[in-house]
């Protein structure tokens, strides 16, 4: 249910049919979801939530898996690897920031941290350029270790920010951010400073080389997949449309009985899942991780990469990743490199100036427009001449 949806629902009840409607909704979650969709022809009752959610697959969707699925067999390894690849890695770090934000109301600044510190536990527990430091884990093994730890990391990062709002928040996780970055470069022990790590390549599993530009775009596009189908089934269920309504209104959904903050720790748990699997994939494709890496500039990158692409919407993400890597990767045959920053602002900055809602807003405008254009008498008129 969207956020505008739960708004109607909770104004158009009586004080005491509000309590009745919210507090029921984590016991009947199978019901809650079809009780609002209207266009829904089948019972809640023998249908699965899973079922439901696999109901939202239109065939935009089909289609975009299919050109992702055939995307390597007419583009060159420089697109597939450096272009999508890297996207798909930098989508799924905007992604945290895109649920946090879009769904949650909490613009973190650290989720670039929380892959940081993801991809640093990669380079310590596995293999790397510094054998004095590197453990020599198994990768999977490596993987498991670094997920969880950038999670806890991510959920302390909640607990000390999610009882404020707005710059504070903000302020908060860019310390936060900041910190990570100088302790990384200062620290020669653990993080080997400044230099950071190198050699730290892919897996190979079985007969499949992760290194391989084609065999890395598949994994990138595989995660990318479960997270963005993870994302939209979560906004669906109890707790996602719990946490729209936290966002909302936190004051009210709290008199209502449900813990705020608690919700709000699981957002930033969850956020720090997706931003340790983007952090890993990047690290695979850097084949190296180091304090600039994690710097304030990257940072804000994921800031921008996300409200480029568009926070209304999981895809949005992307599609800002999308951008980013192409202007980064374009922007230097116009301008010097040194003035990139100058180019992705300016970008930035027309897009927003146009659309408040990123490439998905203007692409919704363009739509809407498009559609009443065809709605009009006189259109219609013309084209059947």
């Amino acid at each position: 249910m969207s956020a505008a949806q739960w708004r109607r629902a909770m104004n158009t009840q009586s004080p005491g049919a509000r309590v009745s409607v919210v507090t029921q909704a984590p016991a009947r979650a199978p019901s809650t979801t079809a009780s609002y969709d209207s266009a829904a022809s089948y019972s809640p009752e023998s249908t699965s939530r899973w079922s439901r959610a696999w109901s939202h697959v239109r065939w935009r969707h089909v289609l975009v898996i299919l050109a992702l699925l055939l995307y390597p067999v007419v583009a060159s390894p420089f697109f597939t690897y450096q272009i999508a690849a890297q996207s798909m890695a930098l989508g799924l770090i905007a992604l945290s920031l895109t649920f946090l934000g879009g769904y949650g109301g909490m613009v973190s600044l650290s989720q670039m941290t929380v892959a940081g510190v993801s991809g640093y536990l990669i380079a310590i527990f596995g293999t790397s350029s510094m054998g004095a430091i590197s453990l020599g884990w198994p990768w999977w093994l490596a993987v498991v270790f670094s997920v969880l730890i950038s999670m806890v990391f991510a959920t302390l990062v909640g607990w000390l920010s999610v009882r404020t709002e707005g710059i504070h928040t903000i302020m908060i996780t860019l310390a936060i951010g900041v910190a990570f970055f100088y302790l990384t470069q200062q620290n020669y022990a653990l993080f080997n400073g400044f230099q950071g790590f190198s050699k730290i390549s892919a897996p190979i599993v079985g007969e499949v080389d992760f290194t391989d530009p084609v065999a890395f775009y598949f994994l990138s596009v595989g995660c990318a997949l479960v997270a963005y189908w993870t994302v939209k089934y979560l906004v669906r269920a109890p707790f996602g449309m719990a946490l729209q309504g936290i966002r909302d209104n936190p004051r009210r959904m709290n008199s209502l009985g449900f813990n705020v903050t608690a919700h709000r720790l699981a957002a930033h748990a969850f956020a720090g899942l997706l931003a340790s699997v983007g952090g890993i994939l990047l690290i695979w494709y850097n084949n190296r991780i180091s304090p600039g890496s994690i710097n304030t500039g990257a940072l804000i990158n994921i800031l921008v990469i996300a409200v480029l692409g568009g926070m209304k919407h999981p895809i949005g993400a992307f599609i800002g990743a999308l951008a980013f890597v192409l202007l980064q990767n374009f922007a230097i045959d116009l301008v010097d490199r040194q003035r990139f920053n100058l180019v992705i602002g300016g970008v930035f900055l027309l897009i927003v100036f146009f659309s408040p809602d990123g490439l998905l807003g203007l692409w919704q405008k363009l739509r809407t427009r498009w559609s009443s254009a065809s709605a009009d008498p006189r259109v219609r008129e013309s084209r059947r001449v």
